[in-house]
């Protein structure tokens, strides 16, 4: 007899979204995590304030986790502007031309994964081991399994790895992955603002570096700046203040005098692709899968809308007796998932070469361009709204 009827690895958002989706099943679930539960319990706040779409909110609804956010710290993006330099032209979206009432919402991180902790930690069925790392994990035609830093061994039928976009479980199924490391760092922060934000974000795209920013509630903004690895230590450097005129500068003033309410958090860029999302009893999900540049602010939208895929092909072949054919299922979820994932990936990672790293004449005029077509050529823009929106796809 098995230990467990599914192994996770890894109970960031996307692994525990995915043991809520399976946990009413009944089946039996094991995370497994590196950090202590009380982490998971009461994670630190790590600078990421996360763009959702509606298709988002209504997973996290389904799975009970959106409720578990107090409303308060759950902002609304009504209107969204793309801008070239210090160009006043701006390709523009409005939460009426999807109708609804906004564009997206803005929830922090780590509000999102106490939430997604807190939706699953009751269930008798689902159970963590902390504080343990996976030495081997490997299939055969019977079963999964995993060892363990502790010297213990596990067995499941299935075994899901949502250890991240450098997963280490990924490498030992023997899984290769696109690497695309931008040579660039992203710098998070929070900001206070004089100027009202009215719900707008802004992405401003510049030769040598990119600042988005993104309405808050409480007079806040959330300032996402991305800029050459080599520059980053000088920027980290600054004065706080220094900091925030440099960024104010950079936006035109449009919310008038900022101050930084929150430490500076860098992240190397690096985008991956797994060259597959399964093997034989063997599955992958959120970063794990796909990791995205954060421009198009797809990242967490794909790993819930990965989690529920899978949750869904698992439950559509689980049997009375509680058995389900792994491969079946990861085979449908995978085929499925990387079709949606594919054209958002090489698209962003194409706009990320067009907009934050090339700076010659004929990326000049196809970045003026691209902009007056997305706004005057509808189709285009319908497609566009959609994918920042997921509205057509709930």
């Amino acid at each position: 007899m098995m230990d467990h009827d599914i192994i996770i690895i890894g109970a960031g958002p996307a692994g525990l979204s995915f043991a809520r989706a399976m946990a009413e099943t009944k089946l039996d679930i094991l995370l497994i995590e590196k950090q202590p539960e009380s982490v998971l319990a009461d994670p630190p706040y790590d600078g990421r304030e996360i763009a959702l779409t509606h298709l988002s909110h209504k997973i996290m609804n389904e799975l009970g986790m959106w409720d578990l956010v107090p409303e308060e710290h759950i902002s609304l993006i009504k209107t969204a502007k793309v801008m070239n330099g210090h160009s006043p032209y701006a390709l523009s979206f409005d939460h009426t031309e999807v109708g609804e009432e906004n564009l997206g919402f803005m929830i922090s991180n780590h509000r999102i994964r106490k939430a997604a902790y807190d939706s699953v930690k009751d269930y008798p069925n689902v159970t963590f081991l902390n504080e343990v790392t996976v030495s081997k994990v490997d299939t055969d035609d019977d079963k999964g399994w995993v060892e363990l830093s502790n010297g213990k061994r596990l067995e499941a039928p299935l075994i899901i790895a949502a250890d991240s976009r450098f997963s280490n479980t990924r490498r030992m199924m023997g899984i290769s992955t696109n690497l695309l490391d931008f040579g660039r760092t992203c710098i998070v922060c929070t900001m206070e603002h004089e100027l009202p934000h009215n719900d707008t974000a802004y992405e401003c795209f510049y030769y040598d570096r990119t600042v988005a920013v993104l309405p808050l509630n409480n007079g806040q903004v959330s300032v996402v700046m991305t800029l050459t690895s080599e520059e980053d230590t000088d920027v980290l450097g600054m004065d706080e203040q220094e900091f925030a005129d440099d960024v104010a500068q950079r936006i035109d003033h449009k919310f008038g005098h900022l101050k930084l309410s929150s430490k500076r958090h860098p992240y190397p860029l690096v985008s991956t692709l797994a060259k597959s999302f399964c093997a034989n009893r063997f599955g992958l999900i959120g970063d794990a899968a796909v990791g995205m540049h954060p421009v198009t602010a797809h990242g967490f939208n794909l790993g819930l809308r990965g989690a529920q895929a899978l949750a869904h092909e698992i439950q559509e072949t689980l049997q009375s007796d509680g058995t389900f054919p792994p491969n079946i299922a990861l085979e449908r979820y995978s085929r499925k998932h990387r079709k949606h994932c594919l054209p958002l990936y090489h698209g962003t990672n194409a706009l990320v070469r067009l907009y934050a790293i090339s700076d010659y004449r004929t990326a000049k005029f196809a970045r003026k361009a691209l902009l007056r077509l997305g706004n005057h050529i509808k189709p285009a823009k319908r497609f566009i709204m959609n994918q920042l929106t997921e509205t057509k796809d709930i």
